[in-house]
């Protein structure tokens, strides 16, 4: 069971390929750059790669606008890159998941070519109004930048429907040829090594306008979900989706489908409120979001995040709470987007390597499974002086060498990180590997120790007190063993007082460093904190040997001791 549900204790890392290791020296990322990267994040410790779109594409968008979901932009390599990336990954024991992008296509797909010139088996593909609808210029997800979710076409002489921008038409999903050509895309890329895909806008996927009513409210199809879940599953037994889906709490249940729909989703809900406790030390909302996100399906999995490719999303929060973290991460207008986000990278937005390593710290002892964007690793910084996203999505910064090692082109697909503290001089991987004390080094070990700690993945936690506001206690248990993971928010050092009731909660010994807490005769233990502090304890022991427990069953048992201890078969002696 465990080996099926890989994805409840994996550790993610995100990059685009892109801005990641150019080989070929024409400064844009591709294939082969990426599988000379695989030593290194192998010894990082991730277990998967989840790579951005890399499908031809005007890349108007980042790669979100393909015109060919077959294919491999020339940029980056060919197809036959792409498969030996999957060859080399697997003998290093990484799983690849990929951009599954199915809400829309570019404008220059084929498939939409043909549906503005009238093919008749293309023609309802996308949807279209003859009249401009009342709602035309609603429902943005780019206020500001974007203009309307309506856009005339002067060839077809109709208003086709966006939710993006108006080079990326919304698929007609209600179409069932539509769905079996997404399913067609599924089915392709499995049969070339894939894990799972990262599904795109999965709200916009199943919410569509009925084409025979534009002015009613849409309706959203859930089923869609299932359908994709049932074809996945027959051609990839261990393979998943994992769903980008900022919505509400209780929202959120209807698209696992009761363990027949997406397996995997952002916590987009649990993610913005740890931003307000990081810039508030008010630990309250943070505690309120973990139990409002609490009830699962068995086979479902939160994905846990701090910042990813796209601006940091507070839509979700209050006003007031709002207003407060922009002010302490954002507080100049070209630091902020679309009303609603900020577009830095975690390290400058943060401003310390303290409160950078508690945000880490913190993203990996909530309830789920983490996941890395590329080169917060070593701490990187962001470019405000690019447009929009394009501030968070500057290469990778190898070393001190031009371009930071990134290309050996004079000017590459997007320019790197220059001056400053963050400036690719300064901070690089290269560098940070002989530092024992870089962030890089923090990283590694902050992984090592997270990957040891499957009660987190798998097990029930709570949320203990600690007797301060602004600090969170939590406790995870699991085939009858515990961790207890707790954050100081506050720039301020705090004795913390818990209680940890089992049989063993007399002794918490620290994953750490070489030290050790017993509780009083009162049963509390009392831990000083510093400023922005953390700890992970084991209850009771470091000794992770096997014995049964009430709740293990003995094949389980049997199965983990047939992985640890492999026997060699004595060869037969012939008669």
């Amino acid at each position: 069971m465990i080996e099926d549900l890989w994805y409840k204790n994996a550790m993610i890392y995100s990059l685009d390929l892109e801005t990641f290791v150019d080989a070929d020296g024409d400064g844009c990322g591709d294939f082969e750059g990426l599988i000379r990267r695989l030593d290194y994040l192998e010894t990082l410790g991730v277990d998967v790669l989840w790579l951005a779109p890399f499908q031809p594409s005007p890349n108007r968008d980042n790669g979100y606008d393909i015109s060919d979901h077959y294919g491999v932009d020339p940029r980056h390599g060919s197809l036959g890159d792409f498969v030996e990336l999957v060859h080399q990954a697997k003998k290093r024991g990484l799983k690849i998941i990929i951009d599954l992008v199915v809400n829309h296509t570019s404008d220059e797909h084929p498939w939409f070519r043909r549906s503005r010139a009238g093919d008749a088996r293309f023609r309802d593909w996308y949807v279209w109004s003859k009249k401009r609808p009342s709602t035309w210029n609603e429902g943005m997800v780019f206020p500001g930048v974007q203009r309307a979710t309506w856009t005339r076409d002067a060839e077809r002489k109709e208003f086709f429907f966006h939710r993006f921008f108006e080079f990326q038409p919304d698929l007609n999903i209600v179409h069932p040829e539509v769905r079996a050509e997404i399913r067609r895309i599924i089915g392709f890329w499995l049969q070339l090594g894939v894990d799972g895909f990262r599904v795109d806008a999965v709200p916009f996927i199943i919410e569509h306008p009925d084409p025979s009513d534009l002015e009613a409210p849409p309706r959203l199809r859930f089923e869609y979900l299932e359908e994709m879940r049932d074809f996945l599953q027959w051609r990839g037994s261990d393979c998943v989706l994992l769903g980008e889906a900022n919505v509400l709490p209780d929202e959120s249940r209807a698209y696992f489908r009761e363990g027949r729909g997406i397996h995997m989703m952002f916590n987009f809900w649990v993610n913005q409120h740890l931003f307000y406790a990081l810039a508030s030390a008010d630990v309250a909302p943070l505690r309120e979001a973990l139990i409002a996100t609490r009830e699962l399906p068995w086979s479902a999995q939160w994905a846990q995040f701090l910042r990813n490719h796209d601006e940091l999303d507070l839509g979700r929060l209050d006003d007031e709470r709002r207003a407060l973290v922009f002010e302490r991460f954002g507080p100049d207008p070209s630091m902020q987007l679309y009303d609603r986000g900020i577009r830095r990278r975690l390290a400058p937005m943060l401003g310390s390597r303290a409160q950078n390593e508690l945000a880490y710290s913190m993203a990996f002892a909530l309830p789920g499974t983490p996941v890395i964007r590329y080169g917060d690793e070593i701490g990187m910084g962001d470019r405000l002086d690019l447009p929009e996203r394009e501030a968070v999505r500057t290469p990778m910064q190898w070393s001190s060498d031009p371009q930071g090692g990134f290309s050996r082109a004079r000017t590459a697909v997007h320019p790197v990180v220059e001056s400053g503290a963050y400036g690719y001089r300064h901070c690089n991987v290269a560098d940070q590997r002989r530092d024992p004390g870089s962030m890089l080094r923090w990283m590694m070990r902050m992984i090592a120790i997270r990957k040891e700690c499957p009660e987190i993945g798998w097990g029930r936690w709570e949320i203990l007190e600690s007797g301060s506001p602004h600090v969170l206690a939590m406790r995870f248990e699991w085939r009858d063993r515990s961790v207890v993971t707790l954050h100081n928010f506050d720039v301020r050092p705090h004795e913390v007082r818990i209680r940890v009731d089992v049989e063993e909660g007399n002794r918490l010994v620290d994953l750490w460093a070489a030290r050790e807490s017993l509780a009083g005769e009162d049963g509390l233990h009392r831990i000083p904190l510093e400023s922005f502090g953390y700890r992970w304890y084991r209850v009771g022991s470091l000794n992770y040997a096997l014995h049964r427990s009430p709740e293990t069953p003995l094949r389980d048992v049997a199965k983990s001791a047939s992985r640890s201890v492999k026997k060699k078969a004595k060869p037969r002696r012939r008669r």
